[in-house]
């Protein structure tokens, strides 16, 4: 099974939330086209454009325009800095946003307003607002899914329980949580992965830190278990799959397949664990989080005992030496 991607694209009205309050951004013109959508992670400074190489600039990025840029445009006439303003705001630009407050230069704004163009204001330093808006659109246009799960911490480990409902994930999550366990999410996880290949797990809205179990209802973690129960976010290191028992069904018994489940396009290791009457399943998961971070750090018990298995029986094979 496989979660695919959400392609993802931001409103420049997100840029005045509160992740970038500390920007002060304002609106200049164009507050009636803030649904225009930024569809690039990383910004520019048209600087290239003001000077006519217009194929610098990509669609779906948000345009910088700092001191220099400024102070460039002013050093041309009255005609070419119209002719390049005109050109630069005909492009697929989504937002410009006029860094340390400075006045933007005659007939930009009414050129921006005619494009349907927003632009912004922020009294901070280029270099600010550019490591501001550049980490807040890579966390928000990273490929991103959702998924019916719980997610832990265990061990250091993010370990994924997934399976069908009322197979007992919350249950054996809960019990995890009582042996010092940290929670991440329950029913719904929220997934990114981000360009260095790690897929990161988180809760969103109300439902974090909460939990909902069947004849009791919906608690909080923190408060019944303390601030050491649960975590804002973990990388997704390993899939348990739990299902019932199936009489006849052929199970792993070695530990020598190793399986992987695709989120995003990222494999995944991955573990089918069967759940049946006398089987303490809380348990099994904690040491199934064990025995990975064992293979992470180069001892693979099933393969070690494999070889020490064909090595008795080439001995025996040879027969006792003399």
């Amino acid at each position: 099974m496989e979660y695919g991607a959400i392609e993802g694209a931001v409103p420049v009205a997100e840029l005045m939330g509160e992740e970038l309050s500390y920007l002060r951004l304002s609106v200049l013109s164009g507050g009636s086209h803030l649904d225009n959508l930024i569809t690039h992670p990383r910004v520019q400074k048209p600087g290239l454009a003001f000077a006519g190489y217009y194929e610098y600039i990509k669609p779906g990025r948000v345009q910088i325009v700092g001191e220099s840029e400024t102070e460039y445009l002013k050093t041309l006439t009255e005609e070419e800095r119209h002719e390049r303003l005109d050109r630069i705001t005909s492009l697929p630009v989504p937002v410009f946003v006029i860094t340390k407050g400075i006045a933007p230069l005659p007939g930009f704004l009414s050129l921006c307003q005619n494009r349907e163009v927003p632009v912004l204001s922020s009294p901070a330093l280029s270099s600010t607002v550019i490591k501001g808006i550049s980490y807040f659109l890579e966390d928000h246009l990273v490929p991103s899914t959702s998924l019916h799960g719980v997610l832990l911490e265990i061990y250091g480990l993010g370990v994924l329980l997934i399976g069908e409902s009322g197979v007992g994930k919350s249950e054996s999550a809960l019990d995890l949580i009582t042996r010092g366990h940290s929670l991440v999410a329950d029913d719904k996880v929220a997934v990114k992965r981000y360009p260095n290949g790690e897929l990161v797990g988180y809760s969103e809205g109300p439902l974090r830190h909460h939990m909902e179990l069947r004849g009791i209802g919906i608690i909080n973690v923190q408060d019944l278990f303390g601030l050491a129960s649960v975590r804002e976010r973990t990388t997704i290191d390993l899939v348990v799959e739990l299902e019932h028992w199936q009489d006849g069904r052929a199970y792993e018994r070695l530990g020598l397949d190793e399986s992987v489940f695709h989120i995003l396009e990222t494999p995944v290791p991955y573990i089918r664990m069967p759940v049946a009457m006398g089987r303490n399943i809380s348990i099994l998961v904690e040491i199934a989080a064990r025995n990975h971070v064992l293979k992470l750090q180069g001892h693979h018990s099933a393969r070690e005992f494999a070889r020490k298995l064909e090595a008795q029986l080439e001995r025996n094979r040879k027969g006792p030496t003399r």
